[in-house]
């Protein structure tokens, strides 16, 4: 009999592994108090020093590199000292939390700079805000840039990203959840609305503002009364004042 025919062996592929990075001290931090796993966490020794809490940390190990290693690794300088890889961001349902009980939504028409979206969600977070709402398309979505500018918030906030925001607001808006332009020319002021109740701020980008579509398919437009010489406030500010004037009034509603 002929030798027996070797069988081909087909080269194995590697499995692609997806994880996210964080870096920056706070981003870290919220990263391994939040919902993802931390894979793996480099820290450098004066990071350690400084920073009691990554003595503490048992999983995963915290690896010791030198700061070039870091930069090389986040192609930035921004990291502080600390980069963590995590399991990848899971986006929220914006459907489900637009029918939470009496919801209070961070709607973001393209905001596109990843700081910015960073601070909403810090504002939102501590507002206690139901989650942040932004576009698939010509906006920031999650990034390790927005995970830094968030100092972790993002770790424990909801963000939801939605095909189409003119046309998820015209689904959801209802009676029980009203829908708010932030604009600077409304006619009715934060002070003289009641915003106690379920509801989305809708914040566009600065100097386009938000989209006709988008600002059509609002309820009303509510502005920030401004008493100096400036005609507009950044976009994250705006988000935290408007935010944290309906948690003052729905604690007091």
């Amino acid at each position: 009999m002929g030798s027996a025919r070797r069988r081909r062996r087909l080269p194995t592929r590697a499995v692609a592994v997806t994880r996210d990075q964080v870096y920056g001290r706070r981003a870290v931090r919220e990263g391994l108090r939040g919902r993802r796993e931390v894979l793996e966490l480099w820290a450098t020794e004066r990071a350690v020093k400084a920073e009691p809490w990554l003595s503490d940390v048992d999983r995963p190990r915290v690896q010791v590199k030198a700061e070039r290693e870091l930069t090389e690794a986040v192609g930035t300088r921004d990291h502080q000292g600390v980069v963590a890889w995590c399991e990848p961001y899971k986006y929220a349902d914006a459907w489900e939390l637009a029918a939470s009980e009496r919801p209070l939504l961070a709607c973001l028409d393209q905001v596109t700079d990843p700081r910015n979206l960073g601070a909403v969600c810090r504002s939102a977070e501590g507002a206690g805000a139901t989650g942040v709402v932004v576009p698939a398309h010509g906006s920031a979505t999650i990034t390790p840039a927005v995970a830094r500018a968030s100092a972790g918030a993002i770790e424990h906030l909801p963000v939801a990203v939605v095909p189409n925001l003119a046309r998820y607001l015209a689904e959801v808006k209802s009676g029980d959840l009203w829908i708010y332009a932030a604009a600077g020319d409304a006619d009715a002021s934060m002070w003289d609305t009641d915003l106690s109740g379920g509801l989305a701020f809708v914040f566009g980008a600065e100097g386009k503002g938000l989209r006709p579509l988008v600002r059509r398919t609002c309820d009303a437009a509510v502005s920030i009364p401004l008493a100096g010489h400036v005609e507009s406030l950044n976009v994250s500010v705006a988000a935290a004042v408007l935010l944290y004037e309906a948690a003052r009034q729905r604690r007091r509603s």
